[in-house]
Order: structure tokens, then C-alpha cells, then sequence
């Protein structure tokens, strides 16, 4: 068995880097490997759905949270939908929060609707306190597709009652805070009833979350709707202060399509994640502007870069990690319309090198969109869409 992960782990180290990638030119090639191994297989058959949010706690447990059903169909997971699995067969949807330890074992899992909190339709990011609490972003969609009637075609002239139509769920418009074994502990906002960006109470589908133990904060990303950075007290959810890009004033209109060749734009256009270094500095990704902006606590702007401004779509800058060394030197970027994790120096916000490419093999990427860091500096990921997998990336 050692010798057989031996053989997968050189296989695949050249596609971890980028180097081997077809069109793929980083800088440099960064000095990981892919552990095609890692994770242990789930049980029960499960499989992960479109993953939105990976994060590492204190006991360098890795912690993720996926869209679970309702990102998975009969086309692409056989027996999801219209065919219940049995004991024997593939597949099942795994419990939407899961917790693993380093060596990659399951050792924890729940998550979905219970009394007194509204489960997200659509989770987006999580993050775990100092305190081991787990918070979890609702970020999903605000409408529900369009549900056709019973009756199908031709219904209409076989009877006078009309199909009665679906009621679409609850629009995501809030925080989650949970034990670490599941238990309900407070929720920041309500779904169904999404806030402006000058609201002190409500959000509109919230993307990121970052906790401050020194504070007793908690940043939350405000996000695919709202573009607002917003601190509540993490104890109580009392409003504390937010601001837009630039430490402006967000705004609620529309900022229109992303042009590379356009001016900066003042305001955010997709607050998807949003990290607080050692040092106290807040950094937020505005996926869709292709950059990241970097902030005090008290929302005053400091420096920015921009990363393949180029890109459009969903944007280049999706989610950012640390480096585990005590300065934190290098920040992580997840771009999951690129398939590359970008290395930055943290200092210059110069980028250094890169990981990945688009692909299904290990070490390449297909929506890669959550990126987190353990102890060790072992880079884990998350991928979005259908990429549906978590990957982790060791030193060379």
C-alpha cells in the first residue's frame, strides 16, 4: 500500500504544481504535491455535493460544508434523485456538514433543518472560533426555478382545477452559530426577509464569515446580494459597523457587467469570503471585481491587488487562506474560474506562484472555490460546482 501511494503521489505532484497542466503558465511552479489519498473513503456510500466552504480548526481538524441533494441529479449521481439507493448501491448524499481528522477519517457529521434556526437552501462559507463554535454562512440562490404542474401537457382540457403551484422556499438572508457537535446556538438575520446594505439587522445571501476571538466579532461577508462587510458581536448579534470597498458606504445599485478595461469600481460587486490575519489586517474577496482588498478592523481601506483581471464569469477571487508561519508570509487565493490557487507574498500582494489547472485528476481543479490551511501548512481545498471534491496539498 505504501508503495502504490508512493507511485500516485509522484504521478500526480507535477499536476499539483501547475507545471504539467496543458496552457497553464504560473510564475512559478508552488512546492506542493497533491495527496491522492486523502481523504478516507466516506461511508454509507456518501457523496459530497458542490462544496462551499472548507476551513481547519485548532485540533487541525478539517472542516467542510457542501450544498449536499440539491447540487446532485440522477444524470451525474446514479440513484440521487428518482431512485432511492439501497444498502448495496451508490449513492447517497452525505450530511452537509463533515468533519475529518488529519489523517483524513470522518469523525463527525450533521447539519439540515431542526427546531428554532432556518437551515440554509444553498450553505455558503463556514468558519470555526476560538471557542470550537461553527459558523455558517446561508448564501443560496433567491428565487426557486420554476415548478411545471402534475398534469404535464394536454392537463388543462382533462380538468378545470388548476395544478397547485409550489411554495419556493425561503430566501437566504442569514448566520448560523452551532456547537461543534451540531447543537443550535444563535442565528443573525432571517430567511425570507433579506436587508439592504445599510441594514442593521438583515442580510441578503451572506458568502463569508470570519470570527475575531480578541473581539468577540464576528465579520461576515454580505455577500452575493448585499456588497458589505458586516460585524455583529458574536455573542449576543448586535450590530456593531460595516462598510463597502474603499471603506465607502456600500451602495444597493446595480454596478452592472465587470469590464477589465473599465476603471476600478468603487463599490463591491460579490463579497464572497472574508479572513483576518495575526497582525489584525481584514482581507476580503470581491470575486467578481478580480480583487482583494485589504482593510483594518474599523473598515479603513489599506491596499489592494487585482488577480487575472482579465477574468470574467464568476470572477477570479474566490475565497484566501493563510500560511501557517508566525508572519503569515503568503496568502492562498482560490480562482474557480481559472482552477488555479494563487500564492501571494502577503507583504506586496505580488504573486509568487500557483497551484493547479482545469481538470478531474488529482491536483487539477474544477470550481475551486474554498481554500483553508492547517498547522503544518497543508493547503486544503473545496470545489464548487460540479468539481464536488476536497483535496489536500502537502510541502515538497
Amino acid at each position: 500500500m505504501r508503495m502504490i501511494r508512493t507511485i500516485l503521489i509522484g504521478a500526480f505532484a507535477a499536476a499539483a504544481s501547475g507545471a504539467a497542466i496543458p496552457g497553464a503558465q504560473p510564475p512559478r511552479a508552488a512546492p506542493f504535491q497533491v495527496d491522492p489519498l486523502w481523504p478516507k473513503p466516506l461511508p454509507n456510500h456518501w457523496l459530497l455535493g458542490s462544496i462551499t466552504g472548507v476551513t481547519v480548526d485548532a485540533r487541525d481538524h478539517i472542516w467542510v460544508v457542501h450544498r449536499g441533494g440539491d447540487s446532485m441529479n440522477a444524470r451525474t449521481e446514479i440513484g440521487l434523485v428518482s431512485n432511492p439507493p439501497s444498502a448495496e448501491s451508490c449513492c447517497a448524499p452525505a450530511p452537509q456538514v463533515l468533519e475529518f481528522d488529519a489523517a483524513g477519517a470522518l469523525v463527525g457529521h450533521w447539519g439540515g433543518p431542526g427546531a428554532g434556526y432556518d437551515w440554509p437552501r444553498s450553505p455558503g462559507g463556514l468558519a470555526i472560533d476560538a471557542k470550537g463554535h461553527v459558523w455558517i454562512t446561508a448564501g443560496g440562490v433567491t428565487e426557486a426555478p420554476p415548478s411545471p404542474g402534475r398534469g404535464g401537457r394536454g392537463s388543462a382540457t382533462a380538468s378545470t382545477t388548476p395544478p397547485t403551484p409550489a411554495v419556493p422556499p425561503k430566501a437566504d438572508a442569514h448566520v448560523l452559530k452551532f456547537s461543534r457537535a451540531g447543537k443550535f446556538l444563535m442565528q443573525i438575520g432571517k430567511a425570507g426577509e433579506p436587508g439592504a446594505n445599510d441594514s442593521k439587522t438583515a442580510l441578503n445571501r451572506p458568502a463569508g464569515v470570519a470570527v475575531d476571538a480578541a473581539a468577540n466579532e464576528v465579520y461576515i461577508a454580505d455577500g452575493f446580494a448585499n456588497r458589505r462587510i458586516v460585524v455583529f458581536d458574536a455573542e449576543t448579534g448586535a450590530y456593531k459597523r460595516h462598510w463597502g470597498a474603499y471603506g465607502k458606504p456600500p451602495s444597493d445599485a446595480d454596478p452592472g457587467e465587470y469590464r477589465p478595461g473599465d476603471p476600478p469600481a468603487q463599490h463591491f460587486r460579490s463579497v464572497s469570503c472574508v479572513e483576518i490575519s495575526k497582525d489584525g489586517l481584514v482581507y476580503v474577496c470581491d470575486r467578481k471585481n478580480d480583487r482583494l482588498q485589504v482593510f483594518r478592523k474599523d473598515g479603513t481601506f489599506v491596499k489592494e491587488t487585482v488577480i487575472q483581471k482579465d477574468t470574467r464569469g464568476e470572477g477570479s477571487v474566490w475565497d484566501v487562506a493563510f500560511s501557517s508561519d508566525p508572519q503569515q508570509r503568503q496568502l492562498y487565493v482560490a480562482d474557480g474560474q481559472d482552477q488555479k490557487v494563487f500564492v501571494l507574498d502577503r507583504e506586496t500582494l505580488a504573486i509568487v506562484s500557483a497551484i493547479g489547472g482545469g481538470g478531474r485528476w488529482p491536483g487539477a481543479f474544477f470550481g475551486v472555490g474554498s481554500v483553508a490551511v492547517d498547522s503544518k501548512g497543508s493547503i486544503f481545498t473545496g470545489e464548487n460546482f460540479e468539481g464536488k471534491r476536497l483535496q489536500k496539498f502537502v510541502k515538497r
